[in-house]
């Protein structure tokens, strides 16, 4: 690993080792703080706390706290990918899957079937939020909820990759668990959307969210609220896929 370190050129790379498959990932620099800023601004004017940005403060410390994450989840019984071994530059992880078997990302997954296979899709997405409840009910979060950062092992279970960064140390548990809903919804909507299955998700959607903690469930309804004014932006696909992405997240949660 020292010498992976030292001649690695990207922030993460896969090596064959002991006819397995494992990972090296390195220290990088901290992201820009107008990244953050402007996050911290659009959480301000929406009202919602769970949407502040967490910085990642990159470096050294971005590696201690990726490797400590990865522990505490694996020892909640999560698949993550277990960390090998580290140092203060970077840290070994084993591989989710097997040598030359894919391990795709739900965001993947959902992307490449909105055409062929819609059902596929909203089955995906539930998939989704199943994995998302684990997480919460062994009383912990994820540090990005996206869709693409839930990746399918070959056995068919969702496991859970990228954590540079530990929501917890800014805000409670509760509007953690609320970021990694909202995460969730908002990086998968839009394939819903894409594959007509938006008002078929309303169900599958509401059934779930009415089996989360009251708490949840309220601060849910009253992030809906909050961004109402989502419905107003066009829906004309000429403006963007990342304008269609948040109308249809609302669309989704106010269901």
């Amino acid at each position: 690993m020292r010498q992976c370190l030292a001649t690695q050129t990207e922030p993460v790379q896969r090596y064959l080792w002991r006819d397995g498959q494992v990972w090296v990932k390195r220290s990088v620099a901290a992201r820009p703080r107008w990244h953050y800023w402007l996050l911290g601004l659009f959480a301000s004017a929406v009202r919602l706390p769970a949407l502040a940005p967490v910085p990642n403060p990159g470096g050294e410390q971005a590696v201690r706290t990726e490797a400590r994450r990865l522990r505490e989840l694996a020892a909640r019984g999560l698949r993550v990918p277990p960390v090998l071994a580290e140092l203060p530059q970077g840290f070994l992880m084993e591989h989710l899957g097997r040598p030359g078997q894919p391990t795709p990302s739900l965001a993947e997954e959902m992307n490449e079937n909105t055409g062929d296979d819609p059902q596929k899709v909203l089955a995906l997405f539930c998939q989704g939020l199943q994995a998302t409840s684990r997480v919460h009910a062994v009383g912990t979060c994820l540090s990005q909820g996206f869709s693409r950062n839930l990746v399918r092992c070959p056995d068919g279970v969702i496991g859970y990759v990228d954590f540079e960064d530990d929501p917890q140390a800014s805000l409670p548990l509760l509007q953690c668990q609320l970021r990694d809903v909202l995460c969730y919804v908002h990086s998968s909507a839009v394939y819903l959307l894409e594959a007509g299955q938006l008002e078929a998700a309303r169900e599958p959607w509401r059934a779930w969210l009415s089996a989360r903690p009251a708490a949840l469930q309220a601060q849910v309804a009253d992030s809906a609220r909050r961004m109402r004014w989502l419905r107003r932006l066009p829906s004309d696909r000429r403006w963007g896929r990342d304008l269609q992405r948040a109308r249809a997240a609302w669309a989704l949660l106010e269901a």
